[in-house]
């Protein structure tokens, strides 16, 4: 008999799921943030402070991801988690109505809010990537991890358009309203994805059968032995335990580290980018965004593109050929923003919105990528913990979002304190961030692969190449 994984219905449906997800967040990280500060003339460091709590309380992930590997089933725990941060989108709502005539109050129900949201996703999104990594067969995992991602950026731009409709004229009970209607929308829509899935998927599975992890040929199941030693942990067993059991594993513990990095890469430029290109091109804010609107485009470009060769291919079945994606990405953006490094230098005659492709289309190739090796990842081990797994590189890409877009935005206003000269600021800020994904490419290589070697060691003569590039940021 052989293992099916999920449809590509199936697929879509749990993406459904991540559209709702992005749904509320976007409306309580974005509509909610410009409502303080520009509405209720609160200064801009509390939102900023929400929206910190909201990533710090994610380190909660790896036990949320446990929780749905004791369990056996992750659909409760999604549902919970969607539940969690509808009920905190909407409290996020009313405590900003607050704000008008009751601010103290305003301010701790914030807190509450913010705290829910932060959560509300780590408990379901940390569960839903669990669930794709156990149940999406391994030549369709970077197409997976494409649809998941653009249908969470489909429910942002759908959510800012629809709401930014029904807000104007703006008030404290059409901001209810909207917020009341987004969270009530995105937990229906997540139930009805979710309804039945797991019971499908069960039962065409024999029991001791187990999709294959990695490389494996299409519709090998794992030996009897194997499945019973990748058994759901029982909460006997205890989380720090399971954790400290992950984290011994070499290639989870270089794989969080690769994301932490990877990601701080990644978001270190999201909130300098339009400053840049305000300060030194001479751009308009409208300018600017349609210039973050090109960055977004080839993002999607990018992810689009290793889906189509992973699954036309069938390089996606390969972890080797996953990491090269990654290696590739992390490679491909570093140089992009050794170009906007030279950008700041050359402005007059520089083609900045090149670039800005450039640099969306390589961060969408190494995203894509590094989220299909991390499906990969989380099956493999002595355990069945992809939730756990999951939750520990989660965790750290939650810390490394939260961290990158202050750590980027203080460089920056560093670097022109000490070099009073926006243009040479801004072309150090870059090249650091270049290096950072030199390092995140460097510490890629060094994850082993499937069998317990170094990708190093099974390509000595990619090594050798690499080796001499990447030396610097391997050595550790």
């Amino acid at each position: 008999m052989t293992a099916r994984g999920l449809s590509w219905f199936e697929i879509f449906r749990l993406g459904l799921v991540q559209t709702a997800l992005g749904a509320i967040v976007v409306l309580t990280t974005s509509t909610i943030n410009r409502v303080m500060v520009v509405e209720m003339a609160m200064p801009a460091m509390l939102p900023g402070a929400l929206v910190g709590l909201h990533y710090a309380l994610q380190i909660l992930r790896p036990r949320w991801g446990h929780h749905s590997d004791c369990r056996g089933r992750r659909s409760p725990w999604i549902l919970l988690g969607m539940l969690v941060l509808a009920s905190g989108g909407w409290l996020a709502a009313l405590a900003t109505s607050l704000l008008e005539t009751h601010k103290a109050a305003g301010i701790a129900l914030a807190i509450v809010a913010f705290s829910m949201i932060g959560l509300g996703v780590g408990a379901s999104g940390t569960s839903l990537l669990a669930l794709l990594a156990k149940s999406v067969a391994p030549h369709r995992r970077p197409a997976a991890a494409t649809v998941v991602w653009v249908m969470m950026i489909i429910g942002f731009v759908i959510t800012a358009a629809t709401a930014g409709h029904f807000l104007d004229p703006y008030s404290n009970e059409r901001l209810l309203q909207v917020s009341g209607a987004v969270s009530l929308a995105a937990m229906t829509l997540s139930a009805l994805a979710l309804y039945g899935l797991e019971a499908r998927l069960s039962a065409r599975l024999s029991p001791g059968q187990s999709l294959p992890m990695s490389d494996a040929p299409q519709g090998e199941l794992l030996p009897t032995s194997l499945a019973a030693e990748r058994s759901a942990p029982s909460a006997a067993d205890g989380f720090w335990a399971a954790l400290q059991a992950v984290w011994s594993e070499t290639a989870s513990r270089r794989f969080t580290v690769f994301v932490f990095i990877s990601m701080l890469a990644y978001s270190a430029q999201d909130l300098i980018l339009e400053p840049f290109a305000g300060a030194v091109f001479g751009l308009t804010p409208g300018q600017s965004t349609q210039l973050a609107g090109l960055q977004h485009s080839g993002v999607l470009i990018g992810m689009v593109f290793v889906a189509l060769i992973g699954t036309w291919t069938g390089s996606g079945n390969s972890i080797a050929a996953m990491r090269r994606w990654t290696v590739g990405g992390c490679a491909a953006s570093a140089l992009a923003l050794l170009s906007l490094s030279a950008a700041s230098l050359n402005a007059a005659s520089w083609p900045l919105q090149l670039s800005v492709v450039a640099l969306g289309v390589a961060n969408g190739i190494f995203a894509v990528a590094a989220i299909g090796s991390m499906m990969t990842l989380a099956g493999q081990g002595r355990s069945n913990q992809e939730g756990l797994r999951m939750g520990l590189w989660g965790a750290a890409q939650a810390i490394a979002f939260g961290l990158g877009g202050f750590l980027g935005t203080m460089a920056s206003d560093a670097a022109q304190w000490l070099l009073a000269d926006p243009t040479k600021a801004y072309a150090w800020v870059f090249a650091l961030e270049a290096l950072l994904f030199i390092a995140s490419a460097g510490m890629a290589i060094r994850v082993p692969a499937p069998g317990g070697q170094d990708l190093k060691a099974r390509f000595p003569s990619a090594a050798h190449q690499h080796q001499r590039e990447f030396q610097h940021a391997s050595s550790g």
